[in-house]
């Protein structure tokens, strides 16, 4: 690596974007987006054409917003918010005009879900709270000039999802089936019985994307007759089905409906990278000029009512996200704004997706970065562990991913089996697997960089979050020789406790937990024998631990269990509890001090002799366990 490179300073990666998460108002004269007011990420919104107009709406002074969207009202700018990473979210409104945003969902420890909005209705909005019950959300809808909510459809108790037709009626609903699967409920007219529509065991996915035009069929996403799911149109009178787009290499992604006539007009699948299936022809011109207007993948992330001007944003790996106004009429694009616009000053270090086998032939898609400039030679490498597990690392901008190689370190990111998006088969490969072949996937992804001359193998750290976190203590705990120092954010040590403290909103799905994880009742021993908490006796590296007071997924008592353990018995353990934080850090404050810690810790122990930035001061309010 050039020692020419200037370092890339932690406050440019971590703190608040410039700008962010742009969106159009349903008539396209106004357009908002994301940026901070004060130091805390806002609302600004303004016309697009004139950027004197443009200023902050909402005057948060907290925790920043990070979720948005426009009424179809044109005017209201909706926002949720919960209180210091409690997750009781509640629904806020404000407008173009600035005043004063309004609690819609002024509920104690309720959490409210946006459900939909529909053009044809511009005051009304479906929403889900779980006010009468902690465990389900019911459907209510808010009128927007009056604030008053009417319930419209009371949750049975096994419902994970809602969806409206074309008319704004709730007349589909995803629910839990006993044995771990799941069914889509559907209704003839918004007062009518529910039925079965269709169904999956727990080995199989699906769910609905929306209604067809003429309400009468659903866009349905399933794995009925492939390994990977793929995008059906179904009637619901059960007289026809087709596919409208497969891959055999990646389960369905992202649809795109039309804003106001609500047909399929495109799909998404991602293996490596993204790539787009079009199904309407007339959009054919548009995605070929999109393919050309800035280089990566790109999403449509915003479009007017007319859908004559599309927001989008291009992700790529070497530079932040972007975003592009694209005119449909005249199909060209405006660029409107990048993220991070100080990170051009700056070298940032290529993507690159690998394959590897691990040890029973299953092929894993994973992430390779190196330091920009340097060979992939003997470096210490951080394997980087996603959280879920059921979701997946993709390519593009990965601010960690740059933070580290920025540092010297090589960066691994593994779709271990358990991740999302690469067939059922892949995702039930992790079944029962937590610490057993999910982690073995990890062991043997460190294995093949070693092999492949890309790793150290005396300078290797493992680091994640969520589960992420679970599997560097894994790490530490089950193969105590590979790792020199493990990373935990959030993550659970007691496999049991954490299912038995799992957020009343999350018991419908607990039956998953019971065949993905263990059954928290019936197995007890197999729980204890995948949790880190009883092997500590075994961690002999360094620990870095992280944990958000108010996190209600993975509660603070994991942590400081582990925690505990390692100290009792002399164990290096480095502990830090944020009390105004959740699932993850969302002040910048709190994610510079974090990453601060996680530098100076990984250089200590991955790379002694590097000397990492100047840490900040500590915010007021935080805490360091030692």
């Amino acid at each position: 690596m050039s020692s020419a490179r200037k370092p890339i300073p932690r406050e440019v990666l971590f703190g608040n974007p410039e700008k962010a998460a742009p969106k159009l108002s349903p008539d396209g004269r106004h357009f908002a987006y994301l940026a901070p007011d004060e130091g805390v990420l806002n609302i600004w919104a303004g016309r697009w054409d004139d950027p004197s107009s443009l200023r902050p709406v909402t005057k948060d002074r907290d925790r920043g917003i990070r979720s948005y969207f426009w009424a179809e009202d044109h005017k209201s700018l909706l926002f949720v918010q919960d209180r210091d990473g409690d997750e009781n979210w509640h629904l806020y409104q404000s407008d173009i005009a600035g005043s004063t945003p309004k609690d819609l969902t002024p509920f104690p420890e309720v959490q409210a879900q946006v459900v939909g909005t529909d053009p044809k209705f511009p005051h009304e909005v479906l929403i889900g709270l779980n006010a009468r019950d902690k465990r389900v959300h019911d459907v209510h809808r808010l009128d927007l000039r009056t604030g008053r909510l009417t319930l419209e459809v009371e949750n049975p108790g096994s419902v994970t999802g809602w969806l409206a037709d074309t008319r704004f009626r709730v007349r589909c609903a995803k629910a839990m089936r006993p044995d771990g699967g799941t069914e889509l409920l559907v209704r003839d007219t918004d007062a009518g019985e529910w039925r079965s529509f269709i169904s999956w065991g727990p080995d199989d996915s699906g769910g609905a994307h929306g209604f067809t035009p003429d309400n009468k069929g659903l866009y349905i996403e399933s794995s009925h007759d492939s390994d990977t799911t793929a995008l059906w149109e179904m009637s619901l009178d059960g007289a026809s089905r087709k596919i409208l787009a497969l891959s055999v290499d990646a389960d369905l992604g992202a649809v795109l409906l039309h804003p106001t006539d609500f047909h399929a007009e495109a799909a998404a699948f991602e293996r490596d990278r993204l790539e787009w299936t079009v199904l309407d022809e007339k959009l054919k011109p548009d995605f070929e000029a999109l393919s050309k207007l800035c280089d990566g993948d790109y999403h449509i992330v915003s479009r007017d009512d007319a859908d004559t001007a599309w927001l989008v944003l291009y992700n790529r790996d070497t530079k932040p996200p972007c975003y592009y106004r694209y005119d449909r009429r005249a199909k060209t694009g405006t660029f409107l704004f990048t993220t991070r616009p100080k990170l051009a000053d700056y070298e940032l270090s290529p993507m690159q997706p690998v394959k590897i086998k691990a040890r029973d032939g299953l092929t894993l898609q994973a992430y390779l970065t190196v330091p920009a400039g340097a060979k992939a030679e003997k470096l210490p490498l951080v394997l980087n562990v996603h959280g879920g597990p059921w979701v997946r690392d993709a390519w593009g901008f990965h601010p960690e991913a740059q933070w580290l190689a920025d540092q010297g370190y090589a960066v691994l990111q593994v779709n271990y089996r358990g991740s999302m998006g690469f067939g059922k088969a892949f995702l039930h490969a992790g079944d029962r697997e937590w610490g057993a072949k999910m982690q073995d996937d990890l062991t043997d992804s460190v294995r093949w960089a070693i092999k492949e001359g890309i790793a150290n193998p005396a300078q290797i750290a493992i680091y994640g979050g969520s589960y992420g976190g679970y599997a560097a203590l894994a790490g530490a705990a089950f193969t105590p020789d590979l790792y020199c120092c493990a990373v935990d954010i959030v993550g659970p040590s007691n496999i049991a406790t954490l299912i038995r403290s799992i957020p009343p909103y999350w018991e419908p799905m607990r039956r998953i937990f019971d065949l993905r994880v263990g059954n928290v009742d019936t197995e007890p021993d197999f729980l204890k024998e995948r949790s880190p908490l009883f092997s500590a006796d075994r961690i002999q590296i360094p620990l870095l631990i992280a944990q958000g007071a108010n996190d209600p997924r993975v509660k603070q008592a994991e942590s400081e269990m582990i925690v505990e353990a390692l100290r009792s018995s002399g164990k290096p353990v480095e502990y830090l509890l944020f009390p105004d934080e959740g699932h993850g850090f969302a002040k910048p404050e709190n994610r510079l001090r974090f990453y601060a810690a996680a530098e100076e810790f990984l250089a200590k122990h991955l790379r002694p002799g590097r000397k990492p930035q100047p840490a900040a001061a500590p915010p007021s309010g935080a805490a360091a366990g030692g």
